[in-house]
């Protein structure tokens, strides 16, 4: 594996991903090709590290992918580069609920065999600041903390009082951030704005960011640390291909609404043998051709009336679905294929509607398929994750898409599976590779 660091904290709200994509652009305009990976099933993240490298951002996380595919995972993401930053989730040995830690930050640096720089929000602490440095190197001696960025530094006597706290752990300062209004990136009922839904300010955020990690690290440091990172051989991951004449055509819908799904979505869809045409649903039509359909995650919700402006592709897929148009929707493709989303006319090809609600639906799942799909047999279990403040109601009798512990849940017909669940397909390449058969199928 490539020379790699993962930029951790002791707790959410710290500033990795300030630390962790001011590094990536910051190396980048030093000459640096940087791979930029997210830990855990974050979508927006991984957005800003793509604008910040200028290479497409990538998620490492055991449970969605499995442990074994992580070191692949993060070898095939990284071929051509010089390093790698790896963005931590959380605080540093937080993981699943009731687990020890499974798919934590600490777990994926333990599968990378990757050293830790850890973020401190030194903003309401000052000597305190080296005991949580010292409490963090202790809790896991399996991990190599082998530097401390402070963040949100007041002044230079702060500074040099935090300094004080942290020199008796023998972890190196590598640097120390002051206040910056700058890095302020107006947030969502769910997070960040997604770095494609506001290009420009996202572009704004990441020079400000590269410009502070420029002034207050020493990046030198942190590619010495990077390379520090002992031997540890994987084999990259490939998707499973197949070679074939006709390529159908797999719309993929993307725009500032679907922005919601893995890098690694459209290179199965590739590899199985689909031509993967983006689209946006907000102002395109469905692409000529379409023999499939996959619609990912995003924030439908906050784009109801301009998605359902655009009647002609709402008929559009309204009508090729009745024809038996295949279609995978994950989260936000479902909330588009109801009848509504919170009064506004949606496909209509699912008999729900769709609102928002005042309630956060997040975490991991362990889902069984609830019957055989064109996409699914019925009893697959997989892992999946979701991530919304929506629900739906039905307003017939349908056949869901997953057995949850809670309940069922999601729509399917023979051609169509509709869920909230988000899956990493690289655990179930089986499944875009039979989207890519029943498209096949249909162009003939």
């Amino acid at each position: 594996m490539i020379p790699r660091i993962v930029v951790a904290a002791p707790a959410s709200g710290a500033g990795k991903t300030t630390v962790a994509v001011g590094l990536m652009a910051a190396l980048r305009r030093a000459g640096q090709v940087v791979a930029g990976f997210k830990v855990g099933p974050d979508y927006i993240d991984p957005g800003f590290h793509a604008v910040a490298t200028g290479r497409p951002g990538r998620n490492l996380d055991p449970m969605l992918s499995g442990e074994e595919l992580v070191g692949p995972l993060f070898a095939h993401g990284s071929e051509g580069a010089d390093l790698a930053v790896v963005e931590g989730v959380m605080g540093l040995y937080d993981g699943a609920l009731g687990t020890e830690g499974f798919s934590s930050t600490a777990h994926v640096a333990k599968l990378l065999k990757a050293p830790v720089v850890l973020v401190v929000d030194a903003s309401a602490a000052g000597r305190s600041v080296g005991a949580v440095v010292q409490g963090f190197v202790a809790f896991d001696t399996e991990i190599r903390i082998v530097g401390v960025i402070l963040n949100k530094v007041g002044s230079d006597r702060h500074e040099a009082e935090v300094r004080a706290g942290v020199a008796p752990t023998g972890v190196p300062v590598l640097g120390v951030l002051r206040r910056d209004t700058r890095l302020t990136v107006p947030s969502r009922h769910l997070g960040l704005i997604p770095a494609n839904e506001q290009r420009t300010q996202a572009e704004q955020a990441v020079d400000a960011a590269a410009e502070l990690v420029r002034q207050g690290v020493d990046l030198q440091a942190v590619i010495a640390a990077a390379h520090s990172a002992p031997t540890h051989t994987a084999i990259p991951w490939t998707p499973p291909a197949v070679v074939v004449e006709a390529r159908p055509v797999v719309a993929v819908a993307g725009g500032p609404v679907f922005s919601f799904h893995y890098t690694e979505t459209t290179e199965l869809l590739t590899a199985a043998g689909a031509d993967v045409v983006t689209f946006d649903p907000l102002t395109d039509q469905l692409p000529e051709a379409t023999a499939a359909l996959y619609l990912g995650g995003g924030f439908p919700e906050l784009h109801a009336e301009a998605l359902s402006a655009n009647v002609e592709l709402r008929k559009q897929v309204a009508a090729a679905v009745a024809d038996g148009l295949p279609v995978v929707a994950e989260c936000a493709g479902l909330l588009y294929l109801c009848r509504e989303l919170d009064g506004h006319p949606m496909t209509g090809v699912l008999p729900a509607t769709a609102r928002m609600t005042s309630r956060l639906t997040l975490g991991y799942r362990t889902a069984v398929a609830a019957s055989s799909t064109a996409f699914f047999d019925e009893g697959r279990r997989v892992r999946g994750h979701e991530f919304h403040r929506t629900t739906i109601d039905l307003e017939a009798d349908v056949q869901p898409a997953w057995h949850l512990p809670g309940g069922v849940e999601g729509i399917t017909l023979p051609h169509i599976h509709a869920s909230y669940l988000h899956l990493h397909w690289t655990a179930t390449p089986d499944v875009p590779a039979r989207l890519v058969a029943a498209a096949r199928e249909r162009a003939r």
